[in-house]
């Protein structure tokens, strides 16, 4: 086959990998209009059951992805100063460039071509001719995808909070939070390391916080200063490092969160952003579009053993990925939810409101009381019979407010021609 993926990110690096090593007769090119080495953002997150998935498919770039990655096991908060501790599972970091760097070299090594500097127009562009199958892997403002608006069926919905993606040069060796009271409201960051030279930092806040504090009218300088000064206790003197937009400004945002209906079009298919997003509070972007890969593989690979036509193959594909997105898309739902209604937690000892963060994700929590929730939560983890109540009543819950909310947001706003945040 000859497959054209348009965007150079993680899931498009990734699938050009599979596939020469599906077949190395396959003729890949991945097309990024950036140039090479160049990306956004500081690092990205993941948990060790991704690279046990990625080690069983190309052990090569997994052992590489695992030896330039950093582990932490604890979460740390700073509420109003007080520190509070929680122990949880192994998660990872990298440098969202580091990441790109192997990908993009694993890939080059096993005869993919890499076209830098290429900016692809639509799907009639000649850079795309002749491909048996075109691979949209260009972000959640898919050129590719808006060609074909109606077909995908796409939708978003922004949410309320506005948030800003910075680095800094302290070194975290545990994920970092810290929540900040101001006269205008709460305010507050996450933090976690990606190397042994810097760190990701996160700020989110309420947009009247966010225009109470005057950041809908400060430039780049007068942000960081300001922010450097509300999480001191956080960054120990250490400065944060802002990326400017083109007009010279922070580059606040509010996350979108983007469905499709449909996956694929004709020999068009959507991958990672251009597909799904979950809201970031969750870390699990980079995961799901690197599971977008693995399992657009395996319906390319299972096809071309049973002789099964393409169509059939990219149905199969998206209706799988659609099915194992829910609970991931519940969970981003909620853990959004929990930091637009922040206040309702604040009143909480700071250790009882860090053991809810960990919680956020429980279509329950919004519906019952913190305090009360706090205890039964405590109570289910001594007693068996509250386990198995809450691990029965917690999907089916799940499944009927999960779908209202879709129903009632993400299905609710056209991406395409959406005004920015």
């Amino acid at each position: 086959m000859k497959i054209a993926c348009v965007g150079g990110g993680p899931a498009g690096l990734y699938l050009a990998i599979l596939l020469k090593r599906q077949d190395p007769s396959h003729d890949v090119t991945v097309i990024e209009r950036n140039p090479a080495g160049s990306t956004y953002g500081w690092g990205v997150t993941y948990w060790a059951g991704l690279l046990d998935k990625l080690r069983a498919w190309d052990p090569e770039s997994a052992d590489a992805i695992s030896a330039a990655s950093v582990r932490w096991s604890d979460g740390v908060a700073l509420v109003r100063d007080e520190r509070t501790v929680h122990h949880g599972d192994e998660g990872f970091g990298i440098g969202r460039h580091r990441m790109l760097a192997l990908l993009a070299g694993r890939a080059e090594s096993l005869g993919v071509r890499l076209a830098y500097e290429r900016e692809v127009t639509g799907p009639d562009d000649p850079a795309l001719a002749g491909a048996d199958l075109v691979v949209a892997a260009d972000g959640v403002n898919s050129t590719l995808r808006a060609a074909h608006a109606p077909h995908f069926g796409t939708r978003a919905h922004t949410g309320r909070n506005r948030y800003v993606w910075l680095g800094t040069t302290k070194v975290f060796d545990s994920f970092g939070f810290a929540f900040t009271e101001t006269a205008h409201g709460w305010i507050w960051c996450y933090a976690y390391g990606y190397s042994d030279e810097g760190s990701t930092c996160v700020v989110e806040c309420a947009p009247e916080t966010w225009r109470g504090l005057g950041f809908d009218r400060a430039g780049q300088a007068g942000t960081l200063a300001r922010l450097e000064e509300l999480f001191a206790g956080l960054l120990d003197g250490h400065p944060l490092i802002g990326r400017a937009g083109a007009d010279g400004r922070p580059q606040w945002q509010a996350f979108r969160t983007l469905t499709n209906r449909a996956w694929h079009h004709g020999s068009l298919v959507l991958l990672g952003d251009a597909a799904h997003t979950t809201h970031y509070s969750t870390g699990a972007g980079t995961t799901l579009a690197l599971e977008d890969a693995l399992a657009l593989a395996h319906a390319l690979r299972h096809a071309h053993r049973d002789g099964e036509p393409l169509d059939a193959a990219l149905t199969r594909y998206g209706r799988r990925r659609r099915a194992e997105l829910l609970p991931a898309q519940s969970a981003a739902h909620y853990s959004a939810r929990w930091y637009e209604n922040l206040p309702r937690y604040m009143d909480l000892a700071p250790d009882r409101m860090f053991a809810l963060l960990g919680q956020r994700h429980s279509p329950l929590l919004p519906h019952i009381p913190p305090q009360l929730y706090y205890r039964l939560d405590r109570a289910a983890g001594r007693l068996e019979p509250l386990r198995r109540l809450k691990r029965w009543l917690g999907p089916r819950v799940t499944g009927t407010l999960h779908a209202a909310a879709v129903c009632r947001s993400g299905c609710r706003t056209p991406l395409e021609g959406e005004p920015s945040a």
